[in-house]
């Protein structure tokens, strides 16, 4: 129609467990500007992880406004805005007057555990799994945000009377955007409440975690328009809300059954796109949603989730001050050679996938005098990658379709040394795409699909380019070895913790 002004841009914002920040994205996929800021990591307690949800918003604000002054546009030049999230982070706030009753419980908390003990007794840790897709662990929002109603002054007989209200880090934002309390079927499939066959609440596990449903928020699909954007992205359609793997299982154009993706951020994400069907685990894996098209079938996932992987490169850096920034580890590890026969288990909150044990705690094992700084800084890098295998195992086993390749994305896939070492320890090549940061690619994507801005799933898979691909290097007789090491040092962590 003539006079009518196309819009050329897309707008993401990625709510991570660090940082935050905004994408601008073209009709090719590209990248045009981005805009990240951190926040802080609160450790009250051991175990305990917080995040201040109103220092969150205003982050989110500020990069939303640098992104688009680095792109040289505004709001109006936005066809649309998606947002991805770190998932299971816990928060409760005053619907009226959006005031953030309580810090914010982040997924890697695991002061729940003792509630979780008493959820499963009788029952075991698969009470609610057939219905939802979860084991019973510290990981999920639920048990979070019991132990919120328990602990936080007034806020049980506030949430009876409507002045609390919950949600994931998407809905705390998409609130904050649009006035709507929403989340997306992927970020609700996290909080062990969401039935997997009906996409939605279960009334029956609300009420045996004593959670009022009237606290949730709208189950939305993945792909549709939430809402109109106001300050600081007023009039923009906020549309597409994914949690963050889902995002970048959706960015790196997984759409087949059977293709699958591993995600090295603060913590680390393989997930395998299974279709249609919600494919149950019995090797410890998690049943998940991966995105749904609003109007089509819900896209089900087999995941793997392992807590600490950038983290851990952090620890080294904050905690020990081994490496004054990030990127130095890559350096340290190659002057190493090989890790001195050292192994590093960052069960700092546990074990997560496939071991799912809240007893774990962290070890670094095999030390002599030999070893130093170069060495553990390598065995950090390689513990990333050992904890990817045993994903990889028990979803082949779940799945019964051995993964020729792995699709990578995240902050990690930068580091050539553990790419290299990840497909040696796999035995299967490793693929980066051209564009690593899938998660805000992923929400970006979604956003667009929901408002037309791309036409469709075909459309999408042919912007994916292949930048980089590693091949395994590694004998068979070496990787043995070193696997078998790090079986060693996994059961070392075990049974550290007494239970509850």
């Amino acid at each position: 129609m003539t006079g009518v002004i196309v819009k050329q841009y897309i707008g993401a914002i990625d709510q991570g467990t660090t940082s935050t920040r905004f994408v601008v994205l073209d009709r090719s996929g590209g990248i045009v500007a981005m805009d990240q800021q951190e926040h802080r990591q609160i450790f009250p307690k051991p175990g305990w992880v917080e995040h201040d949800a109103a220092e969150i918003w205003d982050r989110t604000r500020s990069v939303v406004a640098g992104g688009l002054a680095k792109a040289g546009i505004g709001p109006e030049d936005l066809a649309a805005v998606g947002i991805t999230n770190q998932r299971e982070t816990t928060l409760v706030w005053d619907p009226e007057t959006g005031e953030p009753l309580a810090p914010a419980i982040v997924w890697q908390d695991t002061r729940t555990d003792r509630l979780i003990g008493e959820l499963g007794a009788g029952h075991g840790p698969d009470r609610f799994r057939e219905v939802t897709g979860l084991p019973l662990a510290t990981y999920f929002a639920g048990p979070k945000l019991r132990w919120l109603l328990d602990n936080v002054d007034g806020l049980e007989a506030r949430a009876a009377a409507g002045r609390a209200v919950f949600g994931t880090m998407d809905s705390w934002v998409i609130w904050n955007l649009t006035g709507r309390h929403v989340t997306d079927f992927t970020n609700a499939s996290r909080t062990m409440l969401m039935r997997l066959d009906t996409l939605e609440w279960d009334p029956v596990i609300a009420d045996a975690m004593g959670i009022p449903i009237s606290m949730l928020p709208e189950i939305l699909p993945s792909v549709a328009v939430s809402g109109e954007g106001r300050d600081p992205l007023p009039g923009v359609p906020i549309a597409g809300d994914l949690g963050d793997q889902q995002a970048a299982l959706f960015g790196q154009t997984c759409y087949a059954p059977g293709a699958a993706k591993n995600t090295y951020g603060t913590g680390c994400f393989m997930l395998l796109n299974t279709g249609t069907e919600a494919v149950p685990s019995s090797h410890g894996l998690l049943t998940t949603a991966a995105y749904q098209i609003e109007g089509r079938a819900p896209v089900y996932a087999l995941e793997g989730s392992v807590a600490i992987a950038g983290a851990g490169v952090q620890w080294l850096r904050d905690n020990l001050g081994l490496i004054s920034s990030a990127p130095e580890v890559e350096d340290l590890a190659r002057e190493a050679g090989d890790n001195g026969g050292a192994y590093f288990v960052p069960a700092f909150s546990g074990l997560f996938a496939p071991y799912w044990r809240t007893d774990a705690r962290g070890v670094i094992a095999g030390l002599t005098r030999y070893v130093d700084r170069r060495h553990l800084a390598r065995a950090v890098l390689e513990s990333t990658a050992y904890q990817t295998r045993d994903v990889l195992e028990a979803m082949v086993a779940d799945s019964g379709v051995p993964v020729e390749v792995l699709f990578v994305d995240g902050g990690m896939v930068v580091n050539d040394l553990l790419m290299q070492f990840q497909a040696d320890i796999l035995d299967v090549p490793v693929i980066r795409p051209t564009i690593a940061e899938t998660t805000a690619l992923g929400a970006g994507y979604a956003a667009g699909l929901a408002v037309g801005f791309f036409s469709g799933l075909d459309e999408l898979s042919g912007l994916w380019q292949e930048d980089r691909r590693w091949v395994p290097r590694m004998g068979a007789g070496e990787r043995d070895r070193l696997v078998a090491g790090w079986k060693k040092a996994v059961a070392r962590t075990l049974d550290w913790v007494d239970p509850a």
